[in-house]
């Protein structure tokens, strides 16, 4: 996606009957799924790319996989490891097709080691990364993410990695191979947690929103139903700063309050105390009134929050999808804005099969009626996969 949004030609080989979980998945317009080409997720997911519908286990459908890798600069699979390999489209075929070939495998524990082969969705890497084991309360169980954190990160890291290779390509000619492990670009989520242990022995526990300096640290309460607010102080100025805010009041002053260490030990009691503030306050208002004297304080937004914010959208950070099912609905656009080239959405998410004639005619240079006749074969799909299978 990050990718199509620059500008690359991005071609999703889908295949079939198992097509993407992507497609599958809520939210739907109405809370109703239609098809495969319905899904929130996957219209914003799979915005900017063109769909190839093949079926990689027919003789055929896998020889047009290779015929598209041999005009293809890159080749980008998260499949568990040795699912290339039974295709027979893991790089040591495809290099044969196409020497200078970048090619990245983006599983959830890297493609060599003893757990390479395990089965991995994106929620459940953030534990085996010792994220999840930091997430929560104190004398409280783990807190999952609720997202699958691990496939974006895995996304932006092997973006990176890829144009890394494509760089080291246009200087020598030669493409690589690049083993990503999701597992691993989390664990760099936390590396105070890594490195306090090989330095100190210590192993870190959860702390909730605690920070080992910065008091008051957390988030607040405000008026409203479901209103939070977070707040960070990290020295005695702006701890001057966030009383000014509150009026001075008397408790400000008390001894276990006028310097940083102070408030570290006594953090119970002096989140009780500002929580007393913020609860008389909005979650906007709370982070006007600090912001303005120089403290960090932000709402902590919903979804809707998000979407209605005007900050975002007076920065453009939302484009708006143009496929009928959507209703022009917005979604989260480029997160980066280049002055001279800025990206930007080319195209919907692609409806099941919709460029199979532009890729296997327009590219491979296959008449219609080869076309036609790889799709009596079912060799490829142009609909539901349930109705192609």
């Amino acid at each position: 996606m990050l990718l199509a949004d620059m500008g690359a030609e991005v071609i999703n080989i889908e295949t079939y009957p198992r097509t993407s979980h992507l497609r599958m998945n809520a939210p739907f317009p109405q809370g109703q799924r239609e098809g495969v080409n319905s899904g929130g997720w996957w219209s914003a997911s799979y915005r900017g790319k063109l769909s190839c519908s093949v079926n990689l286990k027919h003789p055929k459908g896998n020889e047009l996989a290779k015929q598209i890798v041999a005009i293809s600069d890159l080749v980008v699979e998260n499949f568990s490891v040795g699912v290339m390999a039974r295709l027979g489209l893991d790089y040591d075929v495809l290099k044969q097709i196409k020497p200078d070939i970048v090619y990245i495998g983006m599983s959830g524990y890297g493609a060599v080691g003893p757990e390479s082969n395990r089965v991995s969705y994106g929620s459940q890497i953030g534990m085996s990364a010792g994220v999840v084991s930091l997430t929560g309360h104190p004398h409280a169980s783990p807190a999952q993410m609720l997202i699958p954190f691990a496939d974006p990160v895995a996304g932006l890291t092997g973006a990176f990695a890829v144009l890394a290779a494509l760089h080291y390509r246009s200087r020598t000619g030669r493409g690589q191979y690049i083993d990503l492990s999701q597992a691993e670009a989390m664990a760099c989520f936390v590396p105070e947690s890594l490195m306090d242990y090989t330095m100190n022995g210590n192993v870190r526990t959860r702390v909730g929103n605690r920070d080992e300096s910065m008091t008051p640290h957390g988030c607040y309460p405000c008026k409203g139903d479901n209103e939070w607010a977070t707040i960070a102080v990290s020295s005695d100025e702006e701890w001057g700063g966030f009383c000014e805010a509150l009026g001075n009041p008397n408790w400000t002053r008390d001894p276990k309050f006028t310097d940083g260490s102070s408030r570290w030990k006594n953090q119970d009691e002096l989140d009780a105390r500002v929580a007393e503030w913020t609860i008389r306050h909005s979650s906007y208002d709370v982070m006007k009134i600090l912001q303005n004297v120089g403290v960090a304080s932000t709402p902590t937004l919903n979804g809707a929050d998000i979407v209605n914010d005007p900050h975002l959208n007076d920065r453009g950070f939302f484009v708006h999808d143009p496929l009928p099912v959507m209703k022009n609905k917005p979604m989260a656009g480029p997160t980066w804005k280049m002055s001279r080239t800025p990206g930007r959405i080319r195209r919907p998410a692609p409806r099941f099969g919709e460029h199979n004639e532009y890729v296997l005619g327009e590219l491979l240079g296959l008449s219609k009626d080869e076309i036609g006749q790889l799709s009596a074969e079912k060799v490829i799909a142009h609909s539901d996969p349930k109705e192609s299978a």
